[in-house]
């Protein structure tokens, strides 16, 4: 492959002289290349390219360039020539890393899969394939990429934290947790350990969410989440002062964290600082206005400050939207019975009975409380 770019090179250089040789610039720009002096390397390949601009070699090596120095959309057009010329897998592996590494998952996705149908058990194209799909939201999609190089390779830490996290969002928290356990103990990564401890909380597994909130927060003062997921693993394990503390933080490094302002109002209703609670569940309503959780909180409120009809309202649609979480249908059952409604409140009580016999065992997610 070398030997024929240089006596291509050396064709162009008969056919249209230059000060420099071209093979010879070619070897200089490629030295530069790869000893990171990406301007030079640019600007030879642009020299060579001038002479000749159907060099295949050139333009790719061009794209890699201009991709190492962060200048992606011209990257991903220098690709796009050279694929033109010759259609390589390559090419659209490299096009595909251009693409990722300027954030256009959709666009990245799209190089991935083709090249993934050809290997599916490489870990490399796997992990990238599955992230583009994870970070578009298709979790589904990011299993099923992933699944095979996992098999393949269950040593491999990136391909299990990719699928670990697809797992736990797409739901299979038991699933995922395992896995990115594993990528959270090499104790290198704030999102990993955050990953982590928020499986821990849908588990129940309190002290292991805040324990993993502390790794992540060491490793990065400002992780993202770290502060809320250790502030509600407190508020579970009824630390108070130290949930609102990370809470509190968690505010100041993003005011409209939904979860930190929802959870600040659930633990001052319990301290019956009413005033601040509804501070905060304002926020989280203003974020999203039809949130079950936030309607939650509001109804306890609610009903904390004796505006039972309104508290009620408020249960009752949560209850619409998740007619399978508990905590709403105890709440309504008590206060049907305040309300002096005793039938809605024994169709209540049912329905919590037959909720506690379906989930015995089951070691359901926990919420706010």
């Amino acid at each position: 492959m070398r030997l024929a770019l240089i006596a291509a090179l050396a064709v162009c250089a008969a056919a249209a002289p230059a000060s420099t040789p071209p093979e010879q610039l070619f070897r200089q720009a490629v030295e530069a290349q790869k000893r990171g002096d990406l301007d030079t390397a640019i600007r030879a390949y642009h020299e060579l390219l001038a002479q000749q601009p159907n060099v295949v070699e050139v333009r790719a090596n061009l794209g890699a360039a201009l991709s190492q120095a962060g200048r992606y959309d011209e990257a991903i057009t220098e690709y796009r020539k050279a694929l033109a010329l010759k259609d390589v897998p390559q090419l659209h592996m490299n096009l595909g890393l251009a693409y990722y590494k300027k954030g256009d998952f959709v666009s990245a996705g799209n190089e991935f899969a083709p090249l993934l149908k050809l290997a599916p058990e490489d870990p490399k194209l796997a992990t990238l394939a599955g992230d583009c799909a994870a970070r578009q939201g298709h979790f589904d999609e990011a299993i099923r990429d992933l699944s095979p190089a996992a098999k393949a390779h269950p040593d491999d830490l990136g391909v299990a934290w990719v699928l670990g996290a697809a797992l736990i969002r797409s739901g299979q928290v038991k699933q995922g947790f395992p896995l990115v356990e594993r990528a959270a103990a090499q104790g290198t990564s704030a999102e990993a350990d955050v990953l982590a401890g928020e499986a821990c909380l849908d588990l129940n597994q309190f002290e292991k969410a805040r324990d993993y909130a502390s790794a992540a927060l060491k490793i990065d003062a400002k992780a993202p989440g770290a502060h809320t997921l250790r502030g509600k693993a407190l508020q579970f394990l009824n630390d108070y002062p130290g949930a609102k503390a990370d809470l509190t933080q968690a505010l100041a490094e993003d005011p409209n964290d939904f979860d930190a302002h929802v959870t600040l109002a659930a633990i001052y209703n319990t301290e019956r600082d009413l005033a601040s609670a509804q501070t905060h569940i304002d926020a989280a309503l203003r974020l999203k206005p039809d949130a079950p959780l936030a309607l939650f909180e509001r109804a306890r409120i609610e009903r904390s400050e004796g505006k039972l009809d309104a508290a009620a309202a408020h249960f009752e649609a949560v209850e619409k939207q998740d007619p399978n979480w508990l905590q709403p249908h105890v709440e309504l059952a008590a206060l049907y019975y305040r309300l002096h409604r005793p039938e809605d409140g024994a169709r209540e009580r049912a329905i919590v009975d037959k909720l506690n016999a379906t989930n015995m065992g089951t070691n359901a997610p926990a919420r706010s409380h």
